[in-house]
């Protein structure tokens, strides 16, 4: 008997844990408990997990919003722990429950899960158990479960009988006619997934009423959902039914007094324009986008802006490079001057792309003029958009003509009298070189990369100096040998110690990226000629560079050239030369002894080089001098 309990108890554990732990104070452990549910439910067994735990579940549905999400995502995977799809309907009372609560995540979470279920559910079943839950959420006195209820119509109506099909699209009617503001968004947000599965005849007698009703909602929330509803629709509708049931809707839109009902119709200009045809996109979708690129709110205007290519790109071919210079191109114009610099950055991302489509011709007479404005423009954003995307542009009209015009601009940009702007070329200068390649950076730009490195403006020196590293990662370490370290070194000899000291800079960085032999041969001897410079700055900088770079170089090297170099600086008569000479000293042999380390102690398995040393030190044998302090 004694057996028997303890068999029965054991069986119970899982259940006892999952109780105690969902009620605990600790928001931790009750969230955990609820992502063991699928475990404990093994446990359990199919029969004692419907019998036990979905109720339990459905009875204790109140904790925090985060402990509710899971529960409400493991509930939809659940199918098989209870025993299969004809069992799926034990599910549906804890997630009917979810899909009241006040959360709108928790709630959108149960609806998808419920969705999940109803699919495991055979067509009888669906009607005795999943539609009435429908129905009661669809009914409810809460608005949180009328919300919940808009997002279950569609994957059930296909599946029911004629008559229960009647009732839900009435039951839809209701919602869409509801009282408060968030069923009515709710119901629009998934009337367009309503529609794709109702009969052709009730979408044009019942749901385009609803929809003309929900896009004149006094609430603007409300009426901007209504216009991914009527792209939908569009998509499923015969043309000439969309000319007359969804476009008196759709032209409403971009004069709606609501800024965000505008700018939904901004981003949304795309999918209506492939759901309506080009006969309507010409007739009134390009009239629209006139008025949304010349909105009062800059923000609509940059959506619309944002769209222009891809609007563009689906004109139809015959005559769209026609409509595209005489009805897009003026409009892209004024938005070039712009007041706001969210909508000029967003046309300047835009104007490159549309040179391939236009052609070359039509891209050097109207599109570059723009372009050298907006390479002149004070937003920084609206000069890297045309600038990163020189490569585009050069695919349209060559790089003779780019050469020409645009390079000009950015050459006059670069020798700017204003260090910001020269700064902010600098910045753009390795992108420029990867677009147009080695041979057209030598010839037209290197000069102006390697004038910014004895610039005037400190800030101008440094971003030359990480400019110029960034080329010879581009080019490769030959290519810097070449065309490039000789202008370096020639800093060197320059009567302003300020540009010596950015030759030692340029070494400073170039030196990993160079190698050894670049290092050794050329950068070393310019360092230990600039080691005897009269400026100070210039000898502490010789220290620091030293110590930068001895890690490149051979031991030999460091023996026989940089250790007398760092001695005579460490007797210096300036203090700061003096005590960055030691430092150096000090950091250089330390690296040398640690290389030496690493050459002699073998390769411990699965310790670090800290613990290689501490066992280096306990197999040592103790000393007997007591005097001797050193390691």
């Amino acid at each position: 008997m004694s057996t028997v309990t303890k068999s029965v108890d054991d069986s119970l554990y899982p259940i006892a844990v999952l109780i105690d732990d969902l009620r605990n104070e600790n928001v931790q452990l009750r969230l955990l408990s609820i992502k063991k549910l699928s475990t404990i439910a093994i446990a359990l067994g199919e029969e004692r997990t419907r019998s036990e735990l979905i109720p339990f579940l459905t009875e204790t549905i109140y904790d925090e919003d985060e402990v509710l999400l899971a529960l409400a995502d493991q509930l939809g995977q659940f199918t098989s722990l209870v025993g299969g799809p004809e069992f799926a309907m034990y599910l549906i009372p804890p997630l009917e429950s979810l899909a009241t609560v006040e959360e709108a995540v928790v709630r959108d979470k149960a609806v998808e899960s419920l969705c999940k279920v109803a699919t495991e559910h055979n067509d009888q079943d669906l009607e005795i158990h999943f539609v009435p839950t429908l129905q009661r959420l669809a009914s409810g006195d809460w608005f949180t479960s009328r919300t919940s209820a808009c997002g279950l119509f569609s994957i059930c109506y296909q599946r029911v009988s004629q008559t229960l099909k009647a009732k839900l699209r009435d039951n839809f009617h209701t919602l869409c006619n509801d009282e408060t503001p968030m069923v009515r968004r709710a119901a629009v947000s998934k009337l367009g997934e309503f529609a794709e599965v109702v009969e052709i005849e009730y979408l044009r007698s019942e749901f385009i009423t609803n929809l003309i009703q929900l896009a004149q909602d006094d609430q603007d929330s409300v009426r901007l959902l209504a216009i991914d509803a009527c792209a939908r629709i569009a998509n499923i509708l015969p043309q000439e039914d969309v000319e007359f049931l969804v476009l008196p809707t759709l032209r409403q839109c971009p004069r709606d007094s609501s800024w965000r009902v505008r700018y939904m119709m901004a981003e949304n200009l795309v999918n209506l324009q492939k759901a309506v045809g080009p006969k309507i996109t010409q007739i009134d979708l390009i009239p629209a986008l006139h008025h949304l690129l010349k909105d009062s709110e800059a923000e609509v205007r940059a959506a619309a802006a944002s769209k222009v290519m891809d609007f563009c790109l689906n004109l139809d071919k015959i005559d769209q490079v026609h409509v595209i210079m005489a009805s897009i191109i003026p409009y892209i114009r004024e938005l070039v001057t712009d007041t706001n610099p969210h909508v000029k950055s967003t046309i300047a991302s835009v104007l490159t792309g549309l040179g391939s489509i236009i052609g070359s011709y039509n891209t050097v007479e109207h599109l570059l003029p723009l372009f050298l404005k907006q390479l002149k423009d004070d937003c920084p954003e609206v000069r890297l958009n045309i600038i990163s995307n020189l490569s585009r542009i050069n695919d349209v009209i060559g790089i003779q003509l780019l050469s020409q015009s645009l390079l000009p601009a950015i050459m006059e940009l670069a020798e700017d009298s204003k260090w910001r702007v020269r700064l902010a070329i600098i910045e753009y200068m390795p992108s420029i070189a990867s677009q147009l390649g080695q041979e057209f950076f030598e010839q037209k730009l290197q000069g102006i990369c390697i004038g910014w490195l004895d610039d005037q403006v400190y800030a101008i020196r440094e971003a030359a100096t990480l400019n110029m590293k960034k080329l010879v990662e581009q080019f490769g370490a030959q290519w810097a040998e070449r065309a490039v370290i000789p202008m370096i070194l020639a800093l060197s000899r320059n009567k302003n110690y300020l540009h010596r000291m950015t030759c030692l800079f340029c070494l400073n960085i170039l030196a990993e990226i160079c190698g050894t032999d670049i290092t050794t041969k050329l950068f070393l001897p310019t360092v230990q000629l600039l080691a005897s410079d009269p400026v100070s700055n210039v000898r502490f900088n010789v220290a620091k560079t030293l110590q930068t770079i001895s890690p490149i170089l051979d031991s030999s090297v460091i023996e026989s050239q940089v250790r007398p170099i760092l001695d005579s600086l460490n007797d210096d008569t300036d203090v700061d030369v003096k005590d960055f000479a030691s430092t150096a000293i000090s950091a250089i042999a330390l690296d040398m002894e640690l290389d030496v380390f690493r050459a002699t102690v073998p390769p411990v398995l699965g310790k670090s080089l800290e613990e290689a040393i501490i066992a280096k030190l306990a197999t040592a044998p103790p000393t007997t001098d007591t005097n001797n302090n050193d390691l």
